[in-house]
């Protein structure tokens, strides 16, 4: 019994020890001609956490605040929630080191386009590779501009080259209700608790999202939409934090 017990917990450390660290790592750095003039260096980032489901997945966040741990454990989480869900998929992350609002369209548009250029150098986008998606300030534009760059470099002669990122727009391929679906799904997490009536007993509220009262902290792409479906539900909110107000 003891050998059996020393033997499980000899597997389960060594199992932690492979879904501890990431894959595939990568740091990018590139300069571009700013539209005055200037020469600035950005550095973007990109980690593969698992593969073993493939492709990996994950979204690109456009923050002044990044770096290489916290793009690393942004990617274990992707993994960890494809896995509860049963989604056939690994998880990633990436991003890039720039504040988008000190930068024109123009300038954003070169930028996101020289990192597909670089990740797909380095084998990590392609459709059965590694998907990007939207996060944070990034939107269907930026992914837009990452599906039309590798469909006309690395992905030339690959019939599924949009399949290279999700978040774009529908002419680019994307899909109805993908801009929203964040949002919603939050509003329907959100829902299911407020409908326990145990859980709702013991704090002492009334089961259902009608007349309920919300704040939502951001008011970008996932909280726009999740006010929407909080109001056609019928809760009032009646605050919202937003950084850029």
């Amino acid at each position: 019994y003891q050998r059996r017990v020393r033997g499980t917990m000899q597997l389960i450390r060594g199992t932690l020890g492979v879904v501890k660290p990431c894959n595939d790592n990568i740091t990018i750095s590139f300069g571009i001609r700013r539209e005055n003039g200037s020469i600035e260096t950005i550095t973007g980032f990109r980690s593969q956490h698992s593969h073993h489901r493939t492709p990996c997945k994950g979204g690109i966040r456009f923050n002044e605040n990044i770096d290489q741990p916290t793009i690393q454990a942004l990617a274990k989480v992707n993994s960890f929630t494809s896995s509860l869900v049963d989604v056939p998929f690994g998880g990633a992350k990436g991003g890039i080191r720039i504040n988008p609002s000190e930068y024109s369209t123009r300038e954003l548009e070169k930028i996101t386009r020289r990192f597909t250029v670089e990740l797909g150098k380095k084998g990590f986008i392609g459709p059965g590779i590694d998907v990007m998606g939207p996060d944070l300030g990034t939107g269907e534009q930026e992914m837009n501009w990452v599906a039309d760059t590798y469909k006309n470099t690395l992905g030339s002669q690959d019939l599924n080259a949009y399949g290279c990122v999700t978040g774009k727009s529908r002419l680019m391929g994307g899909i109805h209700g993908r801009s929203s679906s964040a949002g919603k799904g939050l509003f329907l997490v959100t829902s299911e608790f407020l409908d326990n009536a145990d859980i709702m007993k013991r704090v002492q509220l009334i089961p259902g999202i009608y007349r309920k009262k919300v704040v939502v902290q951001g008011f970008g792409n996932l909280g726009m939409h999740a006010c929407r479906y909080f109001t056609r539900a019928g809760a009032q909110v009646v605050g919202i934090v937003e950084k850029d107000c």
